[in-house]
């Protein structure tokens, strides 16, 4: 048995492909078939600097997904961080308001003491409370004397 094979080009079936006619013992067959064509060096080379290209991209976009992961930890505990500071500060500015409160009264006790307007008791003295029923004196209002209303200030 032998194969004959015819090739012709005819352009109302495919303009890429040509068409093939098969010859094979008694029966042909005839269409439009892929033809395998011998792999050159230059599409040899092609291929493996493509496959060598995708490598580095997969990877580059998986160190860059890592990255971008890191960054953004880093980030949420920056903005954490960041309430934490805003709250203490507030925080200190109350305490500084409240020793500023309390120096301001340290301050008012000793310009008291410079110009001696208050004497300060020498001695404290400790006594003993009396035993009493709890009768507290009853004030007796003052009489009232008659208000005028004007008009006016």
């Amino acid at each position: 048995m032998s194969t004959n094979t015819s090739i012709s080009n005819k352009s109302e079936f495919s303009k890429s492909r040509p068409q093939i006619t098969y010859k094979y013992g008694g029966s042909v067959i005839e269409g439009s078939f892929y033809q395998v064509k011998p792999v050159t060096l230059q599409e040899m080379i092609n291929r493996r600097i493509n496959k060598t290209l995708c490598v580095f991209l997969l990877f580059t976009i998986a160190v860059t997904f890592i990255s971008y992961y890191i960054a953004m930890n880093y980030e949420a505990k920056l903005n954490k961080l960041d309430r934490e500071i805003v709250r203490i500060n507030s925080e200190n500015i109350d305490l500084q308001a409240d020793l500023d409160r309390y120096k301001s009264f340290n301050n008012v006790d000793s310009k008291i003491g410079e110009f001696k307007l208050l004497q300060k008791a020498d001695k404290v003295l400790e006594v003993t409370a009396m035993n009493s029923k709890g009768v507290v004196p009853v004030r007796k209002k003052a009489v009232q004397t008659k208000f005028d209303w004007t008009l006016g200030y």
